[in-house]
């Protein structure tokens, strides 16, 4: 139980240090090229979980873990690429809306790969945390609902979301198989210098590298900041959980990354402060509470059946 706590614990700082990142974000030179700067990025997050990985004993993969690593490299580069690329063509709330979608791909996938149980309960709950990021993307975008559409933007932004649900079903089905390192820190190294390398040939296929010359001193300092905590932190966290919880228990924390991001809002501009905001936030934390008590439960199940069938195989004995 104390392990599960961790990994619930763990994902409540992932979701902060995401939802607190999109300033740093937002400080950057305009212009600069996304897809080259990621792969810059997953390079500092990989560089920085380097020494943590120095002496273990399978820091090499053998060719099923690379095969499986390259899998996990392309799903982060076809989310990545696909944000790009849809952030030109659709707008903010549509993406929002749409990423609440990952956390229920996680779990039909993880139902088809073997490594979800068939869960009603869970999958309300999803719901309930999806319906509560939309308010809180509703609540963001001003009210203005009617800028979400459909077009070609939100196709590839949702084909880019079943990539970023897919990458903790490989690694769980990975775990559950032997075919991947059972140490989280080499798990998100290598999955960060392969994605970093993917992202980048996708970089250098469709972006000018001379628009990295625009970058400043500052840029740098943020991209290493990015890739030090919003990636590798984040990144380690995840595979630290993805390893005691299930992809779509791991997934639902994204819900409270517009929480965050609201109340890193309401600190720096406490004249946007609303009503319009508390359905979503009280949505998203009961989702959350739910999922605690959802896996709490299912842990205290699996712990008492062995218990029970212990206890008939004493009375069938003579």
């Amino acid at each position: 139980m104390e392990i599960t706590v961790r990994a619930h614990f763990g994902m409540l700082i992932w979701a902060a240090i995401v939802g607190l990142s999109f300033p740093a974000v937002g400080q950057m030179t305009q212009g600069l090229p996304p897809m080259l700067l990621t792969s810059i990025r997953f390079a500092v997050a990989a560089l920085a979980i380097s020494p943590l990985i120095l002496r273990g004993k399978d820091r090499i993969p053998d060719v099923r873990g690379l095969v499986l690593y390259c899998a996990m490299g392309l799903s982060l580069a076809g989310f990545f690429g696909a944000m790009f690329w849809a952030s030109h063509r659709t707008t903010a709330l549509s993406m929002s809306t749409l990423y609440v979608s990952v956390p229920s791909i996680a779990y039909l996938l993880g139902r088809l790969a073997g490594v979800e149980k068939r869960a009603g309960a869970l999958l309300s709950i999803l719901v309930i945390g999806a319906i509560g990021a939309i308010g809180l993307a509703w609540a963001g975008s001003a009210g203005q609902i009617d800028q979400f559409q459909i077009g070609s933007g939100e196709v590839v932004f949702f084909l880019g979301c079943a990539c970023s649900a897919l990458y903790p079903v490989l690694s769980k089905w990975g775990l559950d198989h032997g075919w991947l390192s059972t140490n989280a820190a080499l798990r998100t190294f290598w999955s960060l210098i392969i994605g970093s390398a993917l992202i980048g040939f996708l970089g250098l296929t469709l972006e000018p590298t001379s628009k990295l010359s625009a970058i400043t001193l500052t840029d740098a300092l943020l991209v290493s900041y990015l890739g030090i905590f919003s990636s590798g932190v984040t990144f380690w966290l995840t595979q630290n959980a993805t390893a005691v919880l299930t992809p779509a228990t791991v997934t639902s924390y994204s819900y409270l990354v517009p929480f965050a991001s609201m109340l890193l809002l309401f600190y720096t501009s406490p004249d946007q402060f609303g009503w319009q905001w508390l359905p979503g936030s009280v949505l998203v934390i009961a989702s959350i509470m739910l999922l605690l008590l959802h896996d709490s439960k299912l842990r205290l199940s699996s712990i008492g059946a062995p218990q029970r069938s212990t206890h008939l195989e004493l009375l069938r004995r003579p």
